[in-house]
């Protein structure tokens, strides 16, 4: 029998969980339901159909929540409404993939960009609280946490080259949608693992229960 939720709303926990979830479906679910192969996961907004709404849908969600993200310090609050912008910006101004133009120029690669590098600063804010921690599964966070900002940089530098370049490296082949991929799967696992509800790098004592019935421990430092 269910029994009545212990918490009125979900917390920046669970909120973590979801977008992780999200941030690591976006590019399967795209490419899954594409009628054609995509050259980038921004492409599968002219492909229509159910991959044109993971898209868009899944940005929104993804702004939503960073809009309702204030973390704990004004840098993260700062930050989670920059990413929000710049989410919005992504689903609202379309790509310029094959044939198709831009409505407004840059705007779309613009900010994606943005969105990514401050995902990435995210990850080093994630960073700096974890290792602040002395305990071993602690420190294993703080390590996922550099790999994970590391990546998103490093795809991010390669895809700016690449536009530098006039598509030199990417024309005829997928580069830019694994791109995207890995720094979307890096971004879903950073918040994942910030959201504290894996069993395997957070210990009992301060793993966060997501079952509705089930009391929240005392808060703690976040990471």
């Amino acid at each position: 029998m269910l029994r009545a939720p212990a918490r009125p709303e979900i917390d920046h926990h669970v909120a973590k969980l979801i977008v992780g979830v999200i941030a690591l479906s976006l590019p399967v679910l795209t490419n899954w339901f594409a009628t054609s192969p995509l050259a980038s996961i921004s492409e599968s907004y002219y492909q229509g159909g159910w991959s044109q709404s993971f898209l868009i849908g899944f940005l929104y969600a993804i702004a939503a929540f960073l809009l309702a993200y204030n973390g704990k310090s004004v840098r993260e609050m700062i930050a989670s409404k920059v990413a929000f912008v710049a989410a919005l910006g992504v689903a609202m101004f379309p790509c310029r993939c094959g044939t198709h133009t831009e409505v407004v120029p840059y705007v779309h690669g613009a900010s994606a960009a943005v969105m990514f590098v401050t995902l990435a600063y995210f990850c080093y804010l994630f960073y700096k609280s974890a290792r602040a921690k002395r305990h071993p599964l602690a420190q294993a966070r703080a390590a996922i946490y550099a790999a994970c900002g590391i990546a998103m940089l490093v795809a991010i530098a390669i895809l700016a080259f690449d536009q530098l370049r006039d598509n030199a490296y990417s024309t005829g082949n997928a580069m830019v949608f694994y791109g995207e991929a890995g720094a979307l799967v890096a971004f879903g696992i950073s918040w994942l693992t910030a959201s504290r509800t894996l069993p395997v790098i957070t210990g009992k004592d301060e793993r966060i229960p997501i079952r509705p019935g089930t009391p929240v421990p005392r808060e703690q430092k976040a990471a």
